[in-house]
């Protein structure tokens, strides 16, 4: 038997696994907001306190998980039409977390489309370390060399800065031309949040705390961010070429990487820990990925695919494990011309 996408979604849906889950997000979204509004109350009635980078923390998850019904409403699990999604997406993404819901929402769909893929995949593309040796030659200068050298672990140093790229990324993708639609409300939106949360911080606390609480609110929102999409692809097969060879289904399967199923790690990925359930369909509702999981995996065992799936800490060794691997690879290709000229 050989894997085939129709037969596996005639599958899934026969279960039921494809419907919309409204009262499910309905509960989702109210508690997320809930637990948003708790931190920003928390914020205010502490005042000028170095509690307050306790508070940081708390909220570096609240706009992650916020984010990630962002994340849900952008691949329409929550609503099937674009207009309520759009709304979602808006407000959960540009207005409470300062992303940009239309910069993202292209960008992750080329991802989808592409995943690993060294040219095609914007996910790849934007990373300041390499997935592949020959992609040398796309860090130049002492940083980007030293960054390459020591990519196992600055990988995990470098996502700190996540939360920073990510707020600026709509306006890069403004300036740019990539923004098609609701460009104007896009911007507003962000910038809105931007102003009301640097006034928010700088009013309240002193210039010290003010700052510890920037550093540590958006240094632990962009590494949530980071260890929450780094297990799902790093350190799976890559390829490059501007023709596409693969088919669809093999594509999604063999660059996604499962994480052992847990209610835990089903909460703070979101959904994400079932990479490849979610590739394969992205508007099945994250409540659904769990059932989804062990009917996709023995259809996918018994049409001959593989399917990596770990537990949390082995996926973030793995990962660092193939960076140094690429790291090692480079410092071969640069000793190489050296020890021909020594000839």
């Amino acid at each position: 038997m050989s894997a085939n996408l129709q037969e596996l979604t005639q599958l899934v849906r026969r279960e039921g696994l494809l419907d919309s889950q409204p009262v499910y997000y309905t509960f989702k979204i109210a508690t997320n907001l809930l637990l948003l509004a708790a931190g920003w109350t928390l914020f205010a009635l502490l005042g000028d306190s170095w509690w307050q980078l306790a508070v940081a923390a708390f909220l570096a998850v609240c706009f992650g998980q916020t984010d990630l019904i962002g994340h849900d409403a952008g691949h329409r699990q929550i609503f099937r039409t674009r207009r309520p999604g759009d709304l979602i997406g808006y407000t959960h993404g540009n207005l409470l977390t300062g992303v940009s819901f239309g910069w993202w929402v292209g960008h992750h769909t080329k991802h989808h489309n592409y995943p690993n893929h060294l040219s095609l995949d914007p996910d790849i593309l934007r990373r300041q370390v390499i997935f592949d040796a020959k992609d040398r030659s796309k860090r130049t200068g002492p940083v980007g060399r030293f960054i390459v050298r020591h990519q196992a672990w600055m990988f995990y140093v470098l996502i700190l800065m996540e939360g920073l790229r990510l707020h600026i990324s709509g306006y890069v993708a403004a300036r740019k031309g990539v923004l098609k639609r609701h460009v104007a409300l896009d911007l507003g939106l962000l910038t809105l949040h931007l102003a009301v949360y640097l006034t928010a911080v700088f009013t309240l606390l002193s210039p010290g705390v003010a700052v510890a609480f920037l550093v540590v609110h958006q240094g632990l929102f962009g590494f949530y961010m980071g260890v929450m999409f780094a297990p799902n692809h790093k350190g799976l097969p890559v390829r490059d070429g501007e023709d596409e060879k693969l088919d669809w289904l093999t594509r999604q399967v063999i660059t996604s990487r499962n994480l052992a199923p847990g209610r835990i790690t089903d909460f703070f990925f979101g959904g994400l820990n079932y990479q490849i359930e979610h590739h394969l369909f992205p508007s099945m509702p994250r409540r659904n990925l769990r059932r989804a999981q062990p009917l996709v995996k023995e259809y996918l065992v018994r049409g001959g695919l593989p399917y990596a799936e770990e537990r949390l800490l082995r996926s973030y060794l793995s990962v660092a494990g193939h960076l140094g691997e690429v790291s090692r690879e480079v410092a071969v290709l640069e000793r190489a011309p050296a020890v021909r000229g020594t000839r």
